[in-house]
């Protein structure tokens, strides 16, 4: 089962972002290495995403290459609604 907070992410708005970032290597500038970062976040703008590459800039030492993202939302206020009966059958 989902943490809670993660629920009331989802209830908010946030959907789940993940991004594969290929960086260059800072031993050897001419390889490349792939990282896959995954967090809730808000479409269009993505702060969480451009957060965490800011993060990147500043304190990591592989400059950045290419950046793809995916951004699904997994349920939306109008999808959820609460449920207050229950048929039995049988």
């Amino acid at each position: 089962m989902r943490d809670p907070s993660e629920i009331r992410l989802m209830l908010e708005g946030y959907g789940l972002t993940t991004a594969e970032i290929l960086y260059h290597m800072p031993d050897h500038p001419h390889l490349l290495q792939s990282y896959v970062w995954q967090d809730y976040d808000l479409a269009p703008k993505f702060p969480v995403l451009v957060k965490f590459v800011e993060f990147w800039k500043a304190k990591l030492d592989g400059p950045l290459h290419s950046i793809r993202y995916t951004h699904k939302k997994l349920i939306s206020p109008g999808e959820w609604r609460n449920v207050r009966g229950e048929f039995v059958v049988h």
